[in-house]
């Protein structure tokens, strides 16, 4: 068994756990985001009403926003408050630093979701903030994943790594 570098071991180390706390889909190409109390996560797929899902094999199934990134993003946008479906992500995740899961696989609900990228902003930000809401966003977008396990997510879930 190799040991592990100080760096990978705080890697590693992840004890905080995160809560959902808005869930929301976009039905169709530039429609306005449904929010809803709970999804239904499949593999391979994404979640069920949500315009991504069935794109097997795509790295942006679900996409997940800190929630604590609201209030930046509306400092750097000079805008009334950032709403969660303004941000067009599908899941908002408060409590854990959602790039620390890079690498990992994590529970989300009863879902089983793996880390695929972080989920950088497009333009729809500077229609939908004003002009600079790309550059707002920068470094808050979020990250996208893949559901590994099915399992349904609900608004007040736990958000945890899952063990190695």
């Amino acid at each position: 068994m190799t040991e592990s570098s100080p760096l990978q071991t705080l890697l590693d180390t992840l004890p905080q756990t995160g809560r959902v706390e808005w869930i929301g889909l976009r039905p169709e190409r530039d429609a306005p985001m449904v929010e809803v109390e709970h999804a239904h996560a499949t593999p391979d797929t994404g979640l069920e009403g949500d315009r991504y899902r069935g794109r097997p094999g795509s790295k942006r199934q679900v996409t997940l926003l800190q929630h604590e990134h609201l209030m930046p993003i509306t400092a750097m946008a000079h805008t009334s408050p950032v709403t969660p479906s303004m941000l067009r992500r599908n899941v908002v995740i408060s409590g854990l630093n959602l790039l620390a899961l890079k690498g990992k696989t994590f529970r989300m609900g009863d879902a089983l979701l793996e880390y695929t990228g972080s989920c950088d902003p497009c333009s729809k930000m500077e229609a939908l903030l004003g002009p600079g809401g790309f550059n707002a966003m920068r470094g808050h977008g979020g990250i996208t994943a893949r559901v590994l396990e099915e399992g349904d997510i609900a608004i007040g879930d736990t958000v945890k790594r899952e063990p190695v």
